[in-house]
């Protein structure tokens, strides 16, 4: 189950859902770490490729994350800016790993 799965079906204010949910993000957030350091212990042109991606990407997120809380876009209780915040950050963590998981 991925990590937005559960907080898609409208289930945004259960704590125990938000859980499960941020549970599922670490583990994917793990796998992406796993394959990205295979990947740049290449030390070829597409590890650097990956290292410029990655660092990028980071900044991307943090600064539309930054746009979020500052614009009240992830809502106006704790659960929701949890489940809001898991949801940001779980998609960029998904496409990353199916990504790198195809090659």
């Amino acid at each position: 189950m991925q990590a937005g799965y559960l907080l898609r079906m409208g289930n945004t204010r259960s704590w125990p859902s938000i859980a499960t949910a941020a549970f599922t993000l670490a583990a994917d957030a793990s796998t992406v770490v796993a394959l990205r350091m295979a990947k740049l212990s290449a030390g070829d042109a597409d590890a650097l490729t990956e290292a410029q991606l990655m660092v990028g990407e980071k900044f991307e997120a943090a600064l539309e994350f930054q746009m979020l809380a500052w614009t009240g876009g992830l809502g106006t209780s704790y659960p929701e800016a949890a489940a809001k915040s898991l949801q940001h950050f779980g998609k960029a963590v998904r496409a990353n790993r199916r990504r790198l998981s195809a090659r």
